[in-house]
């Protein structure tokens, strides 16, 4: 009986053992397909640079990038995708973007660790994610409510607490958490909404997709100075979901 039990003991130490080996090698091919993932975002980075000024990631959106698990904001029949560098869909029309997309808006944003940052349009959660990696508070709008439940969820449970998300029309903004020392929008209105503009800080700066559908849209850089005028940039021709607003 003591041989059996000794047997047992052992059998299941061997199974835990090979267990822990085995999530060990999921988590390691996560990281390697990370980095993967980054090295492709720098070649873009590179390939771009002549249009969007940034040659490089910084090294705190290098980071994010490396450590954000894009794999946690995409549906499960998506997943085994999330590592790729291209958008996915994630339901209700809407898509998460291009993980090179994500970066670049990060990076024209500028941001330093004790900055307040809104996104507008939360999708999956995985540009909030990436941002939080970076700044003090993100503040978060999505429209689609079953979306917004989804990211704060998967945000919460990758312990994200400098994260904060609303359902509500982006467009409008977050006046009480307002001003901001950026704003990120991830869907394309066809004009720059003057809220988002009162909302921004002086010596802020605003990434928007700016575009009608059946045309062409473009990725602006808009910076606002200490007197409140505002210089915009065109960085490159991209291609959004519309943003979309509340039916009043």
């Amino acid at each position: 009986m003591r041989g059996r039990r000794r047997f047992l003991i052992r059998s299941g130490l061997a199974l835990a053992g090979g267990l822990l080996a085995a999530c060990a090698s999921a988590r390691d091919e996560l990281v390697e397909r990370r980095r993967r993932l980054l090295r492709e975002i720098e070649a873009d980075m590179r390939r771009t640079a002549s249009s969007t000024g940034r040659a490089r990631l910084s090294p705190c959106v290098a980071a994010a990038i490396e450590r954000v698990e894009r794999h946690r904001f995409v549906p499960a029949e998506v997943a085994a995708h999330a590592y790729e560098n291209r958008p996915l869909p994630i339901g209700h029309g809407q898509t998460i973007s291009q993980p090179f997309i994500v970066a670049l808006m990060t990076e024209l944003l500028d941001p330093q660790p004790g900055h307040v940052v809104l996104e507008v349009g939360t999708g999956s959660g995985y540009q909030a994610a990436v941002l939080a990696e970076c700044v003090r508070k993100v503040y978060t709008i999505e429209i689609v409510a079953a979306l917004g439940e989804r990211a704060r969820a998967a945000l919460e449970a990758l312990g994200y607490r400098n994260v904060e998300v609303r359902i509500g029309d982006g467009y409008l903004g977050w006046p009480e958490a307002a001003p901001f020392d950026g704003i990120v929008v991830t869907a394309a209105p066809e004009h720059v909404p003057q809220p988002l503009l009162d909302q921004l800080k002086p010596g802020g700066r605003m990434v928007i997709p700016v575009g009608a559908q059946a045309g062409g849209q473009d990725l602006l850089l808009i910076a606002k100075e200490a007197d409140g005028r505002t210089i915009t940039q065109r960085k490159l021709p991209v291609r959004f979901v519309p943003l979309t607003r509340e039916r009043r």
